[in-house]
């Protein structure tokens, strides 16, 4: 058993680090998303929906991990269909706060549903692989190396393509500097999550270094509390910047 009931109380074997990871990641996606609700009271109105959709994106995560953990622990087998539901709707609002912070630099309502389109290609690919894995590791490659084709596009276009330089040709610094992190979080945050998938049977971790399907969770659970909130501190660093420097613009002398 992977839990003990004690007086309607839940107890955690020490030694059982997925079940940690999954207690804290709600209260860390609960802690996140409280946050950025109430902060966004407190930015420039520009930047209040920005701050909206990480609110919602934590707040749907913490939903989640909620039942995960349930799961987990009354099971002790991977939530993957809940992981994938929660996926489906928060990875694409993270790819929305590219398309908020462009758009005044005149990001087209096209991007905005490339981006969606290509993330929820990588998720649906990425089910498939992991969801309905037979052991094989042709399998496992084909929905894989798919998968990887949805988050290579975002890759590129957060880096090199349409979202980078729609930052660019804004002249604003703090957009800049913010787009060039959530591309680091794509880059180096995001690629936590194929770890976890090779884990998978089949996968290249799991037929090369033995690697067991028991370590997806504790891989997806650590790349979610970077990411998630990670994405929504930068974007409330953002907004944060921006009423400082307008503060500091209303305080300047005038000539």
């Amino acid at each position: 058993m992977l839990t003990t009931v004690l007086f309607g109380l839940v107890d955690i074997r020490v030694d059982d680090p997925i079940a940690f990871t999954f207690f804290t990641g709600y209260m860390a996606m609960l802690a996140a998303s409280v946050f950025f609700f109430a902060e966004r009271g407190a930015v420039e109105g520009k930047w209040k929906l920005s701050l909206l959709v990480s609110a919602l994106i934590t707040g749907i995560a913490a939903i989640h991990y909620y039942y995960m953990r349930d799961y987990y622990l009354a099971t002790g087998k991977t939530p993957t269909a809940l992981r994938y539901i929660d996926w489906t709707l928060t990875v694409p609002l993270m790819c929305v706060e590219f398309y908020l912070l462009t758009k005044a630099a005149g990001a087209k309502i096209s991007l905005l549903w490339k981006l969606i389109a290509a993330s929820v290609f990588m998720l649906v690919t990425g089910y498939i692989g992991e969801a309905f894995a037979d052991g094989t590791a042709g399998h496992s490659m084909l929905w894989g190396t798919l998968s990887t084709l949805g988050y290579v596009y975002i890759l590129y276009t957060a880096w090199f393509g349409e979202v980078a330089q729609l930052a660019n040709s804004t002249g604003d610094a703090i957009v800049i500097k913010g787009i060039r992190a959530l591309a680091w979080f794509v880059l180096v945050g995001w690629a936590i999550y194929p770890i976890g998938y090779m884990c998978m049977p089949g996968g290249w971790l799991n037929t090369g270094l033995g690697w067991q399907p028991g370590n997806v969770d504790l891989f997806y659970n650590i790349a979610d509390a970077i990411n998630k909130i990670g994405f929504g501190l930068v974007i409330y660093g953002i907004a944060a910047s921006g009423k400082s420097a307008a503060a500091v613009r209303e305080l300047a002398p005038t000539a």
